[in-house]
C-alpha cells in the first residue's frame, strides 16, 4: 500500500485547506498509512500531479494509491459517505 496524497502547503483558499485537512484527518481516523506531497514545493509536483490524475486543471488533494489515480476529495466523500473506501483506495480487504 502506498497511498499519496498530493496537498498544498500554500493556499488562499479555505475550501482547499478544509478538504486537506478533513481528508487526512479521516484517514488517520481509520489508521490509513499515507504520505502527502507538498505541491507548493515544486512546480513539476503540480504537473505531475495534474498528468496522473488526468485532469489539467485538478487541484489538492488529489489521491493515488502507487501510480494509481484513486481521485478528488469529493470522490473521497462520496466513497466514505458509502463506507466504501478501502475499495475507493484500492486497498486489499485485509489492509
Amino acid at each position: 500500500m502506498n497511498i499519496k496524497v498530493y496537498v498544498t502547503s500554500v493556499t488562499c483558499s479555505r475550501d482547499i485547506k478544509a478538504q486537506q485537512s478533513d481528508l487526512t484527518r479521516i484517514l488517520e481516523g481509520k489508521c490509513i498509512k499515507y504520505e502527502t506531497v507538498d505541491i507548493s514545493q515544486d512546480n513539476s509536483l503540480r504537473d505531475e500531479m495534474r498528468t496522473k490524475s488526468g485532469n489539467p486543471k485538478a487541484t489538492p488533494p488529489q489521491i493515488f494509491n502507487g501510480d494509481e489515480y484513486c481521485g478528488d476529495y469529493e470522490q473521497f466523500r462520496d466513497a466514505v459517505e458509502a463506507d466504501a473506501l478501502k475499495e475507493f483506495l484500492k486497498l486489499k480487504a485485509d489492509s
